[in-house]
């Protein structure tokens, strides 16, 4: 199999057509229908493409998406029959890696999905499931548990699982938290990140999402 592709669609011709094309070009193939079950269902999945409709029962693509990139960078190409909303995605406003307009062709579609993942082939983020950071709110959730973090302890966090795997040394996440370039010590990121694991050790015993690198600084990895 060439990888997993989760189709989200709630017309069962179109889905069923999406399946069989996907099976002939050598993918494994999965639909849903319901919006409310489709974050889930990738969060335990973890599939390589989701080809994710605008308009679904239940929950709608966009907030789909931007719930979906709040815990993970698996490519996504948004289905669309709403020409205002084009703008915002192509704006990326909420990570969306491409978007396809009905009616459309399948081999359109097949290609789209070829081109998404040769992009995304060496470069895609790992799923952070059961981690959910809302921006917005500045609220962080591990396994269904708040965090209940400070602002910069948020900060830290974002940083560190935007780029699951990248070390950052103290002096780029001081400059990245603190922008106004205010005078702080290496020792202040460190009673940070103490401060960051402690918390998640109470909604998480046992695993370990930060880890530091003698020397150099931190990552995030998932346990």
């Amino acid at each position: 199999m060439r990888g997993k592709i989760l189709v989200v669609e709630d017309e069962p011709r179109l889905a069923a057509l999406l399946r069989d094309y996907l099976h002939k070009e050598g993918y494994e193939a999965h639909c849903l229908k319901d919006g409310l079950e489709v974050a889930p269902w990738v969060c335990e999945q973890a599939p390589d493409l989701i080809l994710l409709d605008l308009m679904l029962p239940g929950r709608d693509g966009l907030e789909i998406c931007k719930e979906i990139r709040s815990f993970s960078g698996i490519p996504i190409i948004m289905v669309t029959a709403r020409v205002e909303e084009i703008d915002r995605l192509l704006g990326l406003e909420l990570g969306a890696d491409d978007y396809i307009c009905k009616p459309f062709s399948p081999r359109e579609v097949m290609a789209r999905i070829k081109a998404v993942l040769r992009r995304a082939s060496g470069q895609k983020s790992p799923g952070m499931c059961g981690l959910v950071l809302d921006k917005d709110r500045y609220k962080a959730i591990l396994h269904d548990r708040e965090l209940y973090l400070t602002a910069v302890e948020f900060q830290l966090l974002q940083i560190l699982a935007s780029h699951p795997g990248r070390i950052f040394s103290r002096r780029q996440l001081m400059d990245r938290i603190y922008p106004d370039q205010r005078i702080v010590s290496d020792r202040t990121i460190d009673s940070h990140v103490k401060k960051l694991r402690r918390k998640i050790a109470v909604a998480a015993p046992g695993e370990n999402w930060v880890h530091s690198v003698y020397s150099v600084g931190y990552k995030f990895e998932m346990p």
